[in-house]
């Protein structure tokens, strides 16, 4: 941002067991990570400020406030035909190109499918918690499918919390530096059962046609009862026809999960969706020992479910599709399908959904969209969710948390003047606030994170320092 924002920031940019197991001073790092202590508060400030429960349950909303501003009147191209020979970071994108939420917001969208995570810590073998994680990697993308709005870049020194009871876990997320943008997160389950931590700074390319999001950073989940720690990397997102043309997402690459304490290893294949969409949104992979024999295998959608199978009847299927290729390829070819790339990229159509092998086991499902979704930027019902501003949580809120953003909060409310003057004015007082540390020579000090080394990779990392949720915010900076 400093008034400019890197075009196309961020652009990819996701069932609790009881325990009465408590920590030990001993155990109050955790692989080198500061753990918080849950019995101080619950994060909520006085019983009388909690939004309304029912049966002892927090609801959430179930739309936003305004439905979706068209974009139909814009076009990327529009504005880029103006910016010939300009640098691509000094393109300022109109805000009716964004969805309301910061990328701090997009982040904790990992969390959606947490009960994956809570179902791992359960599982007795090895194998069956890798397969729970793989699941959970794989649903940590699955929001993005048809989110072609982009998220609002985090204001250097923002914040974001979330606390769901009824999901089990607490989450904090910091942008603790601006050049490179890069955002760190930590969060844990509320019955101590795990810890999930990470830094994102994606790698930003222009294909002409395209925004590749090359994934940087280390994702890391610890299950705490079973002293496990798995690390890996998201794969890469491309938002195609950004110049002209409908805009459409697709995930690729190779995803690798490390469970470091017993050497198994995850190997997932996100495919590109090839000349005509035949592997769009597939996933496939397999789970495999340290010493690299297939133990069991992986295959589904990442934006439907995610199936597990046992690597000899996987084996069996494969050779019974090759015979049905060789069969289908014998026929004649009528020349009709026909690859054009002189406009814009056609969208593929979905094929038919994941054919299931016989004996395989459903490791994930994505859930079902709310039937609103289309009007509210394809949001799921979770992250309808995330910037809902509840009575009393402004007064135990950090003053830098995205909810207090006037920016996201005037989109949100479809007063998108109101958005853009607020967007503008925000930029502003962060760019003056950065010559105001260059007059002093003063480096910017982060609050809740410190830059480390991972504990598991050894790879630069960002690590939660602690005492958040005490809730002590006097030396937050005044961002807004």
């Amino acid at each position: 941002m400093n008034g400019e924002e890197e075009f196309f920031d961020a652009v990819t940019g996701f069932d609790s067991e009881n325990s009465s197991g408590e920590f030990s001073e001993a155990d109050q790092r955790v692989a080198g990570v500061m753990r918080v202590d849950t019995s101080r508060s619950n994060g909520l400030g006085k019983v009388g400020e909690r939004p309304p429960r029912e049966n002892g349950i927090q609801k959430h909303r179930t739309s936003l406030p305004a439905p979706m501003f068209t974009r139909s009147d814009f076009s990327v191209w529009s504005i880029l035909k103006k910016c010939i020979g300009l640098e691509l970071s000094k393109i300022t994108m109109p805000i009716a190109f964004n969805e309301p939420l910061s990328f701090l917001q997009r982040i904790t969208e990992y969390m959606e499918h947490v009960y994956l995570i809570h179902r791992a810590s359960r599982q007795p073998r090895a194998l069956e918690r890798m397969q729970c994680v793989a699941a959970f990697a794989v649903s940590a993308v699955a929001s993005q499918w048809e989110r072609t709005g982009k998220p609002f870049n985090p204001l250097l020194g923002e914040t974001y919390e979330l606390i769901r009871e009824d999901l089990g876990f607490r989450f904090i997320s910091e942008q603790v530096s601006h050049h490179p943008p890069i955002s760190a997160f930590y969060a844990e389950g509320l019955n101590q059962d795990f810890l999930f931590h990470g830094s994102i700074y994606p790698k930003l390319k222009f294909w002409g046609k395209s925004v590749e999001a090359e994934p940087r950073g280390t994702i890391t989940l610890e299950l705490l009862k079973h002293n496990e720690a798995y690390t890996w990397t998201n794969p890469t997102c491309c938002v195609h026809n950004v110049i002209i043309g409908k805009l459409w997402i697709e995930q690729y690459g190779t995803v690798e999960i490390v469970n470091h304490r017993t050497g198994d290893k995850c190997v997932l294949h996100f495919k590109p969706c090839g000349l005509f969409g035949k592997e769009l949104h597939k996933v496939e992979g397999h789970i495999q020992d340290k010493n690299k024999k297939k133990l069991f295998m992986i295959y589904g959608k990442w934006t439907e479910c995610l199936w597990g199978v046992d690597p000899g009847a996987h084996e069996s299927s494969q050779k019974r599709d090759r015979r049905g290729d060789q069969l289908s390829r014998s026929q004649p070819d009528d020349g009709s399908q026909k690859a054009d790339g002189d406009v814009a990229d056609a969208v593929p159509e979905a094929q038919e959904t994941v054919q299931v092998i016989p004996g395989s086991k459903l490791l994930w499902r994505v859930n079902t969209r709310p039937p609103n979704s289309a009007q509210m930027y394809n949001f799921t019902s979770f992250t309808v969710s995330l910037n809902e501003l509840q009575s009393g949580m402004e007064k135990t809120l950090a003053p830098t948390d995205c909810r207090l953003r006037p920016d996201i909060r005037g989109m949100e409310n479809g007063d998108m003047d109101l958005a853009s003057q607020e967007k503008e004015r925000l930029e502003e007082k962060q760019r003056e606030a950065r010559r105001e540390r260059a007059k002093q020579e003063a480096e910017w000090q982060t609050r809740w994170f410190q830059q480390g080394s991972n504990p598991h990779t050894g790879t630069s990392d960002w690590l939660y320092t602690g005492g958040y949720f005490e809730r002590n915010f006097s030396r937050c900076p005044d961002i807004y």
